[in-house]
């Protein structure tokens, strides 16, 4: 299968987050094959339109394609029959061998943060499971050899435990992302998350001075707010229906790409974007000098995306009939009870920084059920002792 380098245009629609502490400045190249290249930035549209159609016109959001193709990419390891076919399909990577998908994951992994020693760029992945849950070691060898990701045995019925989650999400997003979880429910037995981390600054930065309070207009109000100028050359083209311009971070392996409507709004673009004319948008762009303005803002953003993704073609996964006994058998003792992504993004005019964390919360399909006995009516008692069988007492209670 013919190999590419992981193009720069996948990774700014990617939002360009990824992985493992810089430690060394060792400059790598990540290599994929060209079809999970595809399929994964048609994955990222397919989630976006997805999102936006679940999202009101009048919201910002932030939301990272990445986080949750790997998200998704540990519970594939845990999926079988046709919960494992959906998965995969949803992923654009039917096509594929297990053993293919997770060599690719791994090669994500080791080297997105090594492509640009200028950049702050990781990735975190962990399995928290109660204490009283037994999984299969072959999905945990699968997911710490593949994935990097650490295992910790929990005891889920301890609030603790919540903080401690919590404090993972902060220590794997410069503490951008403090909390994913309110509390644990009594079915929930494992979560996979994802965290992704990204600190880049601008290879041209915009200069304090010429940012100027202007008015933006929004879809519900004009609201007055810092935008950033400067004029400088940058890889830019007018198509038929927006402008596109590529901001580069650090040594340019990492690019902002600003998609601006000529007319018409941002959801008419997005509903036709896929795979195809991203890349021929990307091959129209040319260096030239532009004024570019761009606004100072943040979001943070949490989203339930069970809806999105079972629209995406995910629904096994989610009811009773899952078959997750790659985690723990049989199948249809476990299912997905949510995915859910909290993001985080800073702009200004030294780069950007931003964070996310894909959770997905795995848990029994039914609470196991004990009998109940419930003395709401007359009943008798005995008192006895053991070592000698003797009934010490007897008693009734018919009213109280």
């Amino acid at each position: 299968m013919k190999r590419i380098i992981l193009s720069i245009s996948l990774t700014a629609i990617l939002f360009t987050m990824s992985n493992c502490e810089q430690s060394t400045p060792e400059v790598k190249s990540v290599n994929i094959s060209s079809d999970f290249a595809a399929k994964t930035s048609n994955f990222a549209f397919d989630f976006w339109r997805n999102l936006q159609a679940d999202e009101s016109v009048d919201k910002n959001y932030f939301i990272s394609p990445l986080s949750l193709h790997i998200a998704l990419g540990m519970l594939l390891n845990g999926a079988d029959t046709d919960t494992k076919t959906e998965i995969q399909k949803v992923l654009g990577l039917e096509n594929q061998s297990m053993e293919e998908i997770n060599k690719t994951y791994l090669e994500l992994i080791e080297n997105l943060p090594k492509v640009d020693p200028k950049v702050v760029n990781t990735i975190a992945n962990s399995i928290w499971q109660d204490k009283n849950f037994t999984s299969e070691q072959s999905f945990i060898d699968n997911l710490t050899s593949n994935f990097k990701a650490r295992l910790y045995n929990e005891d889920f019925g301890n609030p603790a435990t919540v903080d401690k989650i919590n404090k993972w999400a902060s220590d794997n997003t410069n503490a951008k992302i403090k909390k994913i979880l309110e509390q644990i429910e009594p079915s929930q037995v494992m979560f996979l998350i994802n965290a992704l981390y990204f600190k880049g600054d601008w290879t041209k930065e915009f200069k304090t001075e010429n940012t100027q309070k202007v008015e933006f207009i929004g879809t519900k109000a004009t609201k007055t707010v810092d935008m950033m100028n400067q004029t400088a050359e940058f890889k830019y083209a007018d198509t038929e229906n927006y402008q596109l311009v590529e901001l580069p971070y650090g040594n340019e392996k990492y690019n902002m790409t600003v998609l601006l409507p000529k007319s018409g709004t941002v959801e008419n673009i997005v509903s036709k974007l896929d795979a195809t004319n991203w890349q021929a948008a990307q091959n129209s762009m040319a260096k030239r000098k532009v004024v570019i303005g761009l606004p100072k803002f943040t979001i943070e953003y949490s989203k339930k995306l069970n809806s999105i993704l079972q629209k995406m073609g995910m629904v096994k996964a989610f009811g009773s009939q899952a078959d997750l006994s790659k985690i723990a058998k049989p199948a249809g003792k476990l299912k997905v009870g949510f995915v859910k992504q909290d993001t985080y993004v800073a702009v200004d005019e030294k780069g950007t920084e931003a964070a996310a964390v894909t959770t997905i919360g795995i848990e029994l399909t039914s609470l196991p059920v004990y009998p109940e006995i419930i003395c709401n009516k007359p009943f008798a008692f005995l008192i006895t002792e053991k070592t000698s069988n003797t009934i010490m007492f007897i008693g009734k209670v018919s009213n109280l």
